[in-house]
């Protein structure tokens, strides 16, 4: 795994070797360190969208290449994309109670404030953004204007 930033600081992304699937604990640690300052229930959300995000890329896309989170300070917004080498859209399932597995989609659908996918010439984006506002979590703190002098 290597991680980059955006220019401007307003991103990650975490680029993922093709051929093992990454432990999501270490996905989850990556994300929690970018995002340290998130309130908890945001925090957690975000984890989570993360987590179902690049299992799904494992288990149906073919395996994720890499992970982009950018972050929007107001609204506090945190977007989530995950590349994966299938070019075939996800699938929301509604399996019945005794089905194990299968709701990802709907925990994606359940803690983002919208999600989606898009081709690429390479497979797909599969993209959720989290919004702490959304659902009155504890706001996201403000950055501060940076003083001259």
């Amino acid at each position: 795994m290597r991680q980059d930033e955006d220019s401007d600081g307003s991103g990650l992304t975490l680029r993922l070797a093709a051929e093992a699937e990454p432990p999501l604990v270490h996905i989850r640690r990556w994300a929690s360190q970018a995002l340290a300052d998130l309130g908890e229930d945001h925090l957690v959300a975000t984890q989570l969208v993360v987590t179902e995000l690049v299992t799904n890329a494992y288990q149906h896309g073919q395996g994720a290449t890499q992970i982009r989170v950018w972050r929007d300070r107001d609204p506090c917004r945190i977007r989530i994309e995950v590349d994966d080498r299938s070019s075939s859209p996800p699938e929301m399932r509604n399996p019945d109670a005794r089905t194990p597995g299968g709701r990802g989609l709907q925990m994606v659908g359940k803690a983002s404030l919208d999600w989606g996918a898009r081709t690429t010439g390479e497979g797909k984006t599969v993209w959720a953004v989290v919004d702490c506002s959304a659902f009155g979590w504890q706001p996201c703190p403000r950055s501060e204007p940076q003083r001259e002098g």
